[in-house]
C-alpha cells in the first residue's frame, strides 16, 4: 500500500527518502499498519528487494503531554540491545517532525508469533504453550536483573515511590482525557493511595509486560519484547502483577 491517503501516519515521499538514506531499502516501499489506536502506531515497511523494517510513531491527533516519547523508547531499546533481553535491532531515530509530522524510530522486522488472540493460541501445541509460559517468565526475570546504571538507564526515572507515581500519573492522564465525571475512579484512586505497599529494590520496569507484548518463535522462545513506551525504573513486582492480571481461564466470569 503506497497511497498516502490510505496510510494515515505516513508521509510516503519523505519517509521513503529517509529509508533510502539510512537503510539499504530499495523503493518503492509498502507500509502496513500492524498496531495502532491510542497507543503508538506501528507500521511494517517492506521494499522490493526483501527488506523488512518496523516504524514506530505517536498516535494521530491529540497526544497527552509526557506520553509517546519516541526518543525515550528508542533509547531504552538501544540500551538493552547488548544484554540478554531480546529486543528488535534498532536502525535509527528521526526527531525532525518535518519528515513525518512527528518523531519516529525504525527497527529491523523480527519474524515471529504474537499470541494476541485465542485463535492464535489454538494453533499452538500444549508443549509450545508451556514453553512460551516458561520463556515469558524467564524473560521478565532477565529484564529485572539488568543493572540500570550499567546500561546507561540509571536516570530513566526515579527509583523510589514507583507505585505512588504511577497512581498519580494515570489519574492525571484520566482527568485530562475524561469527558465526564466518573466518581468511581476518584474513589478507587483515593483508596489505592492509602494502601501502597512498601517497595523493594528498584529495577527496570517494562510497564506493560504481557503475553501479546512478547514475540516468540516456533519453539516458544521469546525472541523480542515489544512496546517499551511505558518503561521506567521502579518496583519489578508491578510487572509481575500486570502479567498475572492477563492470566485468565476459560471458565472465568
Amino acid at each position: 500500500m503506497n497511497d498516502e491517503a490510505a496510510i494515515p501516519g505516513i508521509d510516503v515521499e519523505p519517509v521513503t527518502a529517509w529509508f533510502t538514506e539510512h537503510t539499504s531499502a530499495q523503493p518503492p516501499l509498502t507500509f502496513e499498519l500492524i498496531a495502532g489506536g491510542r497507543s503508538n502506531l506501528t507500521f511494517r515497511v517492506q521494499d522490493q528487494a526483501g527488506g523488512d523494517w518496523v516504524l514506530r510513531r505517536p498516535p494521530l491527533g491529540h497526544v497527552l503531554a509526557t506520553a509517546h516519547d519516541m526518543g525515550r523508547e528508542h533509547r531504552i531499546i538501544s540500551a538493552l540491545a547488548p544484554t540478554d533481553v531480546p529486543v528488535a535491532p534498532v536502525v535509527g531515530l528521526e526527531t525532525d517532525e518535518a519528515v513525518n509530522g512527528a518523531p519516529f524510530y525504525v527497527m529491523d522486522f523480527v519474524d515471529g508469533i504474537v499470541v494476541r488472540d485465542a485463535w492464535v493460541a489454538e494453533t499452538l501445541s500444549v508443549d509450545q504453550r508451556a514453553a512460551i509460559g516458561r520463556s515469558v517468565a524467564a524473560t521478565l526475570a532477565k529484564i529485572h536483573a539488568i543493572d540500570p546504571d550499567a546500561v546507561g538507564l540509571g536516570e530513566l526515572g526515579r527509583k523510589e515511590g514507583y507505585l505512588a507515581r504511577q497512581l498519580k500519573r494515570w489519574n492525571r492522564q484520566f482527568e485530562l482525557a475524561a469527558q465526564r465525571e466518573v466518581p468511581e475512579v476518584t474513589t478507587a484512586y483515593e483508596r489505592l493511595l492509602t494502601a501502597i505497599p512498601e517497595q523493594g529494590a528498584a529495577a527496570i520496569v517494562h510497564g506493560d509486560y504481557r503475553l501479546d507484548n512478547c514475540m516468540v518463535d516456533a519453539s516458544g522462545e521469546v525472541i523480542a519484547v515489544l512496546d517499551w513506551e511505558l518503561c521506567t525504573l521502579g518496583d519489578p513486582l508491578a510487572d509481575l502483577g500486570l502479567l498475572m492480571v492477563y492470566w485468565t481461564e476459560a471458565d472465568d466470569p
